[in-house]
């Protein structure tokens, strides 16, 4: 091989390995706690999975401290105590849980999850949809900004201390940026 190709191929395996490691340093410090049951008044009327930019994951997963610290800012932006909006995320959750399993590989499309999230919500809680969405949005571009901060404080640290090179943290960055590693939508 060139030695272009293989200077390309070991920054891309730099860039996956540093971000898989990212991942399990995140998943490994990650706390769940019991999410609060919802009551039987809540209603919600959505018919897509949970959503990332809930807070609520497919399975429970990310309720815990960031699920209540999602549900307080979401509180926050529409004026609402942050207990109505924990039991609204939970009927959400509970009214969207799928009853089949989807085929390999297959996911929900993200633009219906979110549009049924903020319906539910914003029926929930009396609020406009729009307000909702808007609030979600917001919040979703607010972690993001936050993720990216904390990678590059972390590839800078990695580059002071001789373990990446700063052309290999550059490549991690662009590999972020461009969504070829560190998965999903942001």
């Amino acid at each position: 091989m060139s030695r272009t190709k293989n200077i390309t191929l070991g920054l891309s395996a730099t860039a996956l390995a540093v971000v898989a490691g990212i991942g399990v340093a995140g998943m490994a410090s990650a706390t769940t706690t019991p999410a609060p049951t919802p009551s039987a008044g809540s209603s919600a009327s959505a018919d897509a999975g949970t959503t990332p930019g809930s807070g609520i994951g497919k399975h429970g997963g990310r309720g815990g401290e960031r699920g209540l610290a999602q549900a307080a800012a979401l509180g926050e932006k529409l004026g609402v105590e942050e207990a109505n909006v924990t039991e609204a995320f939970e009927a959400f959750r509970e009214a969207s849980r799928p009853t089949t399993s989807p085929a390999d590989g297959e996911k929900p499309d993200a633009a219906t999850r979110d549009a049924a999230l903020a319906k539910s919500l914003a029926e929930s809680l009396g609020i406009e949809e729009f307000k909702v969405t808007a609030a979600l949005e917001e919040l979703r571009s607010e972690r993001q900004a936050q993720k990216t901060a904390e990678l590059k404080t972390r590839l800078d640290q990695a580059v002071t201390d001789g373990k990446l090179t700063q052309a290999e943290a550059d490549a991690v960055t662009r590999a972020v940026e461009s969504g070829v590693v560190g998965g999903g939508r942001h």
